[in-house]
């Protein structure tokens, strides 16, 4: 935060510099500061009141698996059978996840905003990122999704049990991004990246 105001005030002073009005421009900058002091970002908020992040929790972690498991014991590979998926925890419990399919297509337009309806569709489907909080006590892991790439998940909070076994996370999501109205749950798994 303290880095975002210096950006901010230079911002300022330069606006002033080349525009020639001081008087103005430093008044623009002083309400730009603070703006920046008055609103605090979604990653601020709880932190004040998040305990609970033990520090097996924090580092960085990569994806092992990431299936639907459905009541009849079938198991969908959702971002197919090798995903890649990186997990960042700080001490503070703020976390960045994300998930993608090994191999996925290409636009043929190269352009992000020319896809086709199938194209839109799979990059949508290939891909699961989301930030937040996360915490654990007992054999609970809780947490607060900020935003995400899906964004019926927006402000979504959770709790679930996890095993830990060595290096290896595994916890259960009681509704997925797909197949959940079918009765499924995602089960995810993780491994500690050691140095």
């Amino acid at each position: 935060m303290r880095r975002c105001k210096m950006i901010l005030a230079l911002c300022g002073l330069a606006l002033m510099l080349s525009t020639g009005g001081v008087e103005a421009s430093t008044t623009a900058s002083e309400k730009a500061v603070q703006r920046a002091d008055a609103t605090t970002t979604a990653l601020e908020t709880p932190m004040a009141t998040r305990e609970g992040v033990p520090a097996w929790l924090v580092g960085a972690w990569t994806l092992v698996r990431c299936d639907n498991v459905y009541p009849d014991g079938r198991l969908v590979e959702l971002y197919g059978p090798n995903p890649q998926g990186l997990w960042i925890i700080d001490a503070q419990g703020h976390y960045m996840m994300q998930i993608v399919r090994a191999e996925r297509g290409r636009f043929a337009a190269n352009d992000k905003s020319k896809g086709t309806s199938d194209e839109y569709r799979a990059a949508s489907l290939d891909t699961n990122a989301h930030y937040g909080w996360v915490s654990a006590d007992g054999a609970q892991l809780h947490t607060h999704i900020a935003h995400a790439s899906y964004p019926n998940w927006d402000g979504k909070d959770g709790n679930t049990s996890y095993i830990l076994q060595g290096n290896q996370l595994t916890y259960s999501v009681a509704k997925p991004t797909s197949g959940a109205s079918e009765g499924a749950r995602g089960v995810v798994v993780w491994r500690r990246l050691t140095n």
